[in-house]
């Protein structure tokens, strides 16, 4: 208990700046206009799924979802533990989908059984804070935020409680991302319509998890106990491990995502804290939104492209030849030694005139 109210105390007196930009303290010169249009609730799912949505649509709706805050230890690599903060239990949160004109009516749940206050920062959210300052709630409260896609594109979200504690959250894996679609679809350069079969999510993290004087990874009884050895660690900008998706090879091996040759991917991939280089080794970005901006003409056939820190971007390929393919950040110490890999597993028929062994290995001649 009274490790919660200190930090309660601390958090609250870090979030000077987004309190004050309460809306009831502004005259209201437009009320809201969408009190006609349908609602839907979004189910949201785990990443790297994204939940059902459309497309296309020919008309806007009101887009209602629940995020739940959950504070829970994590085993993000063998006998290596985290308290990582999460939007529905998982590091990067769900996906959210809408469309341009669409209203997000957002449901914000912080559990009594949570020691922190948290709130919600979304990069697509038009006003002061991104929405942070009407959103702060204490553990065993919840809120309802609405607002309106205005752009197109995909946006980070992330808790943004203030001070020290916005970085402290963010790389305790409170961040997850959502995509404003054109209502017609995305295109490209020429406005040729662009569709895809599959969509994925990968949200890159960086953790920085304090060892003790031996070399071994400490653990701790909950999420604020190791907050002062984490922050030391974070000071340094050196990073323990860098995973996609929460937990070292969470979609490598058996949990590889999965297409099929002729299959068109549709990959957004967020980047909260941190910069990344995706690369999909043996294939390409077909079409890239390397900022996120759908109402950019997208680059096309990418070799390796670059995520922000605060970020997201999309990609999309269609595959054309089976077989394991490694998407990484190309810059492969971070791939291989700290976990910025996912697999895409791809069935299909093999094309001997994209590519074939012409002779096995054997002594030279």
């Amino acid at each position: 208990m009274k490790i919660f109210i200190k930090c309660a105390i601390v958090a609250a007196l870090l979030f000077t700046t987004a309190s004050q930009a309460n809306e009831s303290a502004y005259e209201i010169s437009n009320e809201f206009q969408g009190a006609n249009l349908k609602v839907v609730t979004q189910t949201l799912v785990a990443p790297p799924a994204f939940p059902e949505h459309k497309q296309v649509v020919t008309e806007n709706k009101i887009v209602q979802v629940r995020l739940v805050i959950e504070e829970k230890e994590v085993e993000v690599s063998p006998g290596v533990f985290m308290w990582q903060m999460t939007f529905n239990g998982t590091a990067p949160g769900p996906m959210i989908v809408a469309h341009e004109g669409d209203y997000i009516e957002m449901t914000l749940v912080n559990p009594s059984t949570n020691m922190l206050m948290h709130n919600i920062d979304l990069h697509a959210f038009t006003g002061a804070m991104g929405g942070g300052a009407l959103t702060e709630i204490m553990p065993g409260q919840e809120v309802t935020v609405r607002f309106k896609a205005t752009k197109v594109g995909t946006f980070v979200y992330h808790c943004a409680p203030g001070g020290i504690m916005i970085p402290w959250h963010v790389v305790s894996g409170m961040n997850g991302a959502i995509t404003i679609l054109p209502k017609d679809g995305l295109k490209d350069k020429a406005g040729n319509s662009i569709t895809y079969d599959k969509a994925f999510y990968i949200g890159g993290q960086d953790f920085y998890l304090p060892k003790d004087k031996k070399g071994k990874y400490k653990r701790y009884p909950n999420s604020v106990s190791g907050m002062a050895d984490t922050l030391e660690v974070m000071k340094t900008l050196l990073p323990s491990h860098l995973p996609f998706n929460g937990v070292m090879n969470a979609m490598t091996g058996s949990n590889a995502l999965t297409a099929k040759v002729g299959e068109t991917v549709l990959i957004v991939h967020s980047q909260a804290n941190r910069q990344a280089y995706p690369h999909l080794i043996g294939g390409h970005g077909d079409y890239v939104w390397e900022t996120g901006s759908f109402n950019d003409a997208p680059a096309t056939d990418q070799e390796t492209w670059s995520i922000a820190a605060g970020a997201a971007g999309a990609a999309i390929y269609t595959f054309e030849q089976p077989g394991t393919y490694a998407y990484v950040s190309h810059n492969l110490i971070e791939a291989i030694m700290m976990g910025s890999i996912a697999h895409f597993k791809v069935e299909g028929k093999w094309n001997n005139d994209l590519q074939e062994q012409v002779s096995a290995p054997g002594k030279i001649k």
